[in-house]
C-alpha cells in the first residue's frame, strides 16, 4: 500500500485500529517514524482534547538537564510541567509508580520535587568499608533514557487502568516510537517483554501502535503480540511517497530490505543520496561483520590494491555515519561522497552475494 503523505498513513492506521488492537511498524531512521507518530497524534487532537498518549523524541524533550555549571553540584533533570503528560504528579504518587519499574533496569534512585518540577538522582556508593549516598548525580544518556521510558510506562499503566474522569481517561491510543535508543540488546528484550505484559493486561481497551528501527526489539514484540498487524515502512525518495508492506507471519528480513533500499538509492536516476544513507550502510556492515565473526565492520570492506587495509573507506564511513545530521531535513551528500558510497556498497554486494532476483545488476557504479 502506498500513501502520498504521512497524514494519509496515520488515517489508515486509525482505520485499521477500528478492528485491530495492535500495529507493529518497522522502519529505519530517516524514513519518518517520529513524524508519523506526530501525524497520528494530531489526527485525534481537537482544540481542547486529545486521544493519543505518545512516546517519541518529543516526549524525551519534555525532560532537560540543569547541570549547575556554576557550582557543579546540584544537577537536576527538569520537567516541562506545562505538558499534560505531567498532569497530577503529586496526587498520583508518580515516584512510587516509577520506582518499581526503574529497579528492573538501573542501580540508581531518584526523588521528584513536585513543586519545583525537577528530578534529582542519587546512588549508593562504597567508600572504604562504608556505603555513602551520592546526591544530585548526573546519570548517563542510556540511564536517562531508561528513566524517561519508565516514567512513560508508569503513565501508560495509569491510562490502561484509568477510570472515567481520572487524569488519563482521555487516552484511547498509545503510540510508542523507538523506546530503546541507547540500550543494549538485553535491555531491549526486557523492555519489549515488560511492555507486552502491560498491553496484554486483562481489561485493557487502549489501541496501540509501536514503531522501531531495532530488529531485535521488533521481533520480540512480534512474538509477544502475535495477533498484531505487522508492517514494514519505506519511503520512495524519488516521489516522496510512503509504502507499508505486510510482514505476514514471519518477521521481515530487514537487512535485505535495507540493502535493497540502499541499492535503489545508489542507482536512482536522480542521483540523490543523503547523509543518513551512510548510517544505514554502517549498520549493515556491522551486522555482517558480526555474523561472519569479524571484530570490526572494516573487515567487510573490499580492499583496493592501493589501500591494503581498507583504511580510507573505513574512515569515510566512520566520519559520515557520526555526523550531527537532521533526520527531519536530510542533507544530500557531496558528489565525491556519493562516489565513495556507491563504490563501498557495490564492492560489499559483489563480495557478499544476494538474491539476483532482488538485485539484478550489481555492477560498479559511478557518481
Amino acid at each position: 500500500m502506498t500513501f502520498s503523505t504521512l497524514a494519509e498513513l496515520a488515517a489508515h492506521f486509525r482505520t485499521t485500529l477500528a478492528t485491530k488492537k495492535y500495529i507493529l511498524l518497522y522502519a529505519y531512521n530517516g524514513t519518518g517514524k517520529t513524524r508519523l507518530s506526530v501525524a497520528f497524534k494530531d489526527a485525534g487532537k481537537t482544540a481542547d482534547a486529545a486521544d493519543t498518549l505518545y512516546f517519541n523524541a518529543f516526549t524525551e524533550d519534555l525532560f532537560s538537564w540543569h547541570n549547575d555549571l556554576e557550582n557543579n553540584t546540584e544537577r537536576r533533570l527538569l520537567l516541562n510541567t506545562e505538558s499534560r503528560f505531567f498532569n497530577g504528579l503529586r496526587e498520583l504518587e508518580m515516584d512510587n509508580r516509577i520506582r518499581p519499574l526503574l529497579q528492573r533496569y538501573a542501580d540508581f534512585d531518584f526523588t521528584i520535587d513536585y513543586e519545583a518540577g525537577f528530578v534529582q538522582f542519587h546512588r549508593d556508593i562504597r567508600v572504604a568499608d562504608a556505603t555513602e549516598r551520592a546526591d544530585f548525580i548526573k546519570v548517563s544518556r542510556g540511564e536517562e533514557n531508561i528513566f524517561v521510558w519508565c516514567f512513560f510506562l508508569a503513565v501508560a499503566q495509569l491510562a490502561v487502568d484509568a477510570e472515567e474522569g481520572s487524569a488519563y481517561s482521555w487516552v484511547k491510543y498509545l503510540y510508542i516510537d523507538d523506546p530503546i535508543s541507547s540500550l543494549d540488546d538485553n535491555n531491549a528484550i526486557a523492555v519489549a517483554s515488560h511492555l507486552a505484559q502491560l498491553l496484554k493486561r486483562p481489561g485493557n481497551t487502549i489501541k496501540t501502535v509501536i514503531s522501531s528501527h531495532h530488529s531485535l526489539f521488533f521481533n520480540v514484540m512480534h512474538n509477544e503480540l502475535g495477533n498484531a498487524v505487522k508492517y514494514f515502512l519505506s519511503k520512495n525518495t524519488a516521489d516522496g511517497t510512503y509504502a507499508v508492506q505486510d510482514t505476514t507471519d514471519t518477521p521481515f528480513f530487514h537487512h535485505v530490505s535495507l540493502i535493497r533500499d540502499l541499492y535503489q538509492a545508489a542507482t536512482a536516476p536522480d542521483g540523490k543520496l543523503y547523509t543518513y544513507h551512510f548510517n544505514i550502510l554502517r549498520g549493515v556492515l556491522e551486522k555482517t561483520a558480526s555474523f561472519h565473526g569479524f571484530g570490526n565492520f572494516s573487515a567487510c570492506i573490499r580492499q583496493a590494491p592501493d589501500d591494503v587495509d581498507g583504511n580510507v573507506h573505513a574512515r569515510i564511513i566512520n566520519i559520515l555515519s557520526h555526523g550531527n545530521y537532521s533526520l527531519f531535513e536530510p542533507r544530500e551528500m557531496l558528489p565525491e561522497n556519493k562516489e565513495y558510497f556507491r563504490r563501498i556498497l557495490t564492492d560489499f554486494m559483489t563480495n557478499y552475494r544476494f538474491n539476483p532476483a532482488l538485485f539484478p545488476e550489481v555492477s560498479p557504479v559511478t557518481a
